[in-house]
């Protein structure tokens, strides 16, 4: 099973996105998230992944709901969070990441579905951002010792 953590930050009806350039799904627009590492927790994680793929560092704030994918030789959990930004311009991976860029949810709502790396998760996080279907961070609990 594994986990990927990402984080949405939403300014002025615009979503920061990150544009791919891995082979697999290069040209596609994502939101920053990535693999959870070991030992690091899910918010570090989302906190990571933005600074490397965006070049931003933001405040968690809430979690949108978890969804989960099976694929026929894995199976995968993403947890996204929304978050304020604190500070942009800084250095991402160039390797990875052609172009960092702020969209309006309209223009990703007429963007063709073929342009995103997962365009049913884009679909499903924005119509939470939209209803604001979204939950404390207290959801998460560390459980330093067991």
């Amino acid at each position: 099973m594994e986990i990927i953590a990402g984080t949405i930050i939403l300014e002025n009806n615009k979503v920061l996105m990150v544009q791919e350039l891995k082979e697999e799904c290069k040209g596609k627009w994502a939101f920053p998230a990535g693999h959870l590492e070991k030992n690091e927790t899910i918010f570090d994680c989302a906190k990571r992944e933005l600074l490397e793929e965006a070049g931003c560092k933001a405040e968690l704030k809430k979690s949108f709901p978890i969804f989960t994918h099976n694929y026929p030789d894995r199976s995968i959990i993403m947890i996204y969070f929304l978050a304020d930004l604190l500070e942009q311009g800084l250095e991402y991976n160039k390797d990875e990441i052609q172009e960092v860029k702020w969209i309006s949810i309209d223009e990703i709502k007429n963007m063709n579905k073929t342009e995103f790396r997962c365009y049913p998760l884009v679909e499903n996080l924005i119509e939470s951002l939209e209803k604001q279907n979204l939950y404390n961070l207290e959801l998460f609990k560390d459980l330093e010792k067991i």
